[in-house]
């Protein structure tokens, strides 16, 4: 028996399936493509963000299903605006978060004759999705939307690509709502929990490394436990730290970029590895190089969503299909005999030496030590986003985050990201301090979305750390091509006068101390703000300087 349904434009399915799918915010550049689509969400329970240009809006998408595990969605228009979008949805795929991308196409009629703007999405978007496709039949509205949610969140998240005809948009049909997607969990092998601990019970030298999505807070609160329990020095992968406190006695570090020399060598020579949740992609593995390929000289036990995923590069001593939020409660409650480990206290004592205090700087402005003053004036729930670039090694490795989705960057190291994360974060959390730290060629990259800010009084307060140069690039440049110097210089604006000419406020620090009363007097504001930090370009990280680079490799050369 049919149900009796209302007849309703594709628009109108489409935008009621996303409120049954429970999404109150969607990010959006406008486009006369997807018009129907944006009439039919006036007055909705459905928060419309426009943004200026759709690599924002595919970031704020993205940085919404990093933070709530539900699929953040954005909508876009067709040809250019889907192309500007990509690298947020490489982003999203690379980060493993959940997000969908609706996107205008041409009419039907005209598909295949390169109309204008016109794309082929599957096959542009195809290798950087889980699913790329298109919506021809308005009658399929609500069960390819339905798929789509389920797809974006189910095994290892990511994103979703749907194209959305015009001339589909407008059609009226009578159809069934779907009901809401939730993602897939894999049933837990009680038996290979039983093997994880017996090979605690026999380890001498464990280390827990964490990562990925699908998490939440009771998941990290049961995993503190499990830490706790089994005396397990804990490690965080590229771009995790929310996963774990860094001031509990069992954390050991981070395994990203610049990570500790002795965190990487605990890792190494560890007799058992447990990885939970995290892909082990290129950068957490240090270049692939933890452990030999294609059999660890460890015992690794790799627990993650996705079965296809388990063993892409080293072979598991013991293979888990399971979430952090399904597996956390059973190793928390699992039973083995183990003894107290001296590693643990000296794992986190090395990490406290690595973290606790700056390392000196060339020039009148030490990045180190800025931001130690924002983790100890920073209220705990406070979110930091960040881009792309070797200012990000500052914050990895002296900024404390607290609370769980406390920080957010992009695994794909791309730039650009910083800002755009920091307004869709500030717009879903008006009560929290939200700051966004980022390089002067990356916030140029989306800089614009500092308007979004203004425009809907969003109070984010951005850091410009400006050295005049595409730092990271430049430091690759003095280490294989010493002295020779293309392509890497920047001139810069007046990043301060950029935020007063927005509507906001700004601020140029040239001095350490300049930057507390600079940082009190934006909040005082309660504008969007622009903190315009002057770095001397020589400080390029916080263990190298540019000129030690450049003259060991010129000593190689000779």
């Amino acid at each position: 028996m049919k149900l009796d349904v209302k007849a309703r434009t594709a628009a109108e399915v489409l935008v009621d399936q996303l409120v049954i799918q429970g999404v109150r915010h969607v990010f959006c550049v406008p486009g006369e493509s997807y018009l129907p689509v944006l009439d039919a969400l006036i007055d909705r329970d459905i928060a419309v963000t426009v943004c200026r240009q759709e690599g924002g809006a595919a970031i704020m998408a993205e940085a919404v299903g990093k933070l709530t595990g539900r699929p953040g969605v954005c909508f876009v228009t067709r040809g250019p605006g889907a192309t500007n979008a990509a690298h947020g949805i490489h982003i999203a795929q690379q980060s493993s978060s959940p997000m969908i991308m609706f996107v205008g196409q041409v009419d039907r009629e005209v598909r295949g004759r390169d109309a204008w703007q016109e794309l082929d999405y599957a096959a542009v978007f195809g290798s950087m999705t889980k699913w790329a496709g298109e919506i021809d039949d308005p009658s399929r509205v609500s069960e390819l939307v339905a798929r789509a949610f389920r797809i974006a969140t189910s095994g290892r998240p990511g994103p979703v690509v749907l194209a959305l005809p015009e001339d589909m948009l407008r059609e009226r049909v009578a159809v069934a709502d779907a009901p809401p997607a939730e993602p897939v969990e894999a049933a837990i092998d009680a038996q290979a929990i039983g093997k994880l601990m017996q090979l605690l019970a026999d380890a001498k030298s464990p280390v827990l490394l964490l990562g990925g999505s699908r998490w939440d807070e009771e998941a990290r609160a049961a995993i503190i436990a499990f830490a706790e329990r089994f005396h397990l020095p804990v490690a965080t992968g590229f771009r995790r730290l929310p996963l774990f406190d860094p001031l509990h006695p069992n954390y050991a570090g981070d395994l990203g970029l610049g990570a500790n020399p002795k965190l990487v060598a605990r890792v190494k020579a560890a007799d058992l590895v447990i990885v939970l949740g995290e892909r082990l992609s290129e950068v957490t593995t240090q270049g692939y190089t933890l452990w030999d390929i294609p059999a660890p000289q460890t015992k690794l036990v790799h627990i993650y969503p996705e079965a296809s995923e388990i063993g892409r590069v080293w072979q598991p001593h013991l293979a888990i299909n399971a979430t952090p939020r399904s597996v956390a409660p059973l190793l928390a409650n699992g039973r083995a005999a183990v003894s107290s480990r001296e590693s643990v206290a000296a794992a986190h004592a090395e990490y406290l030496a690595w973290s606790e205090t700056a390392t000196p700087q060339p020039g009148a402005v030490n990045l180190g030590e800025i931001v130690i003053w924002l983790r100890q004036h920073l209220p705990e729930d406070a979110i930091l986003t960040n881009g792309a670039g070797n200012f990000a090694a500052w914050v990895n490795r002296y900024y404390r985050v607290r609370r769980f989705g406390g920080h957010l960057g992009p695994n794909s190291g791309s730039m650009g990201y910083g800002v755009p994360a920091a307004v869709a974060m500030q717009r879903l959390n008006p009560g929290r301090r939200v700051v966004a730290v980022s390089g002067d060629g990356d916030f140029l990259m989306n800089g614009q979305e500092f308007a979004t800010a203004v425009q809907y009084g969003l109070p984010i307060m951005v850091l410009v750390c400006d050295n005049g140069s595409y730092g990271t690039i430049r430091m690759h440049q003095e280490r294989e091509y010493p002295g020779r110097v293309i392509a890497t210089e920047l001139t810069n604006p007046d990043f301060a006068a950029y935020a007063r000419a927005f509507g906001g406020f700004g601020a140029t620090v040239e001095k350490t101390a300049d930057f507390g009363p600079a940082f009190e007097a934006a909040v005082a504001s309660g504008l969007p703000s622009i903190l315009h930090i002057k770095i001397d370009t020589d400080a390029i990280s916080p263990g190298q300087t540019l000129s030690a680079i450049r003259s060991q490799a010129l000593a190689k050369e000779s």
